[in-house]
């Protein structure tokens, strides 16, 4: 049996916690920007490949709003959810400072 002391859960830490534990919260994943001219940008049409300033074995960033959370890897989701994109966690700042 393990005698180390567990940290409270959320629901422990405070009754307000843990219905702010309910609240969805929006998370921005980001694959790149592309800063295109605003000339070029006139110019775009269906089909344009619009380069961004990423490439395809770079991490992806996930935001908070302004906040940077995390950086991952997309990769595709199985089984029920196949064909969806889903994001595989590679860094994670430290989401306590954030709250």
């Amino acid at each position: 049996m393990d005698d180390e002391a567990k940290p409270p859960s959320l629901e422990q830490a405070s009754p307000a916690n843990a219905i702010l534990g309910q609240v969805p919260i929006e998370i921005t994943v980001s694959v790149g920007f592309a800063r295109p001219m605003v000339k070029d940008l006139m110019r775009l049409r269906r089909d344009a490949v619009l380069p961004l300033d990423r490439r395809v074995d770079d991490p992806v960033e996930l935001y908070i709003g302004d906040k940077l959370i995390a950086r991952g890897e997309l990769q595709e989701m199985e089984g029920e959810q196949a064909g969806f994109l889903g994001v595989r966690l590679t860094e994670l700042t430290n989401l306590d400072e954030m709250l």
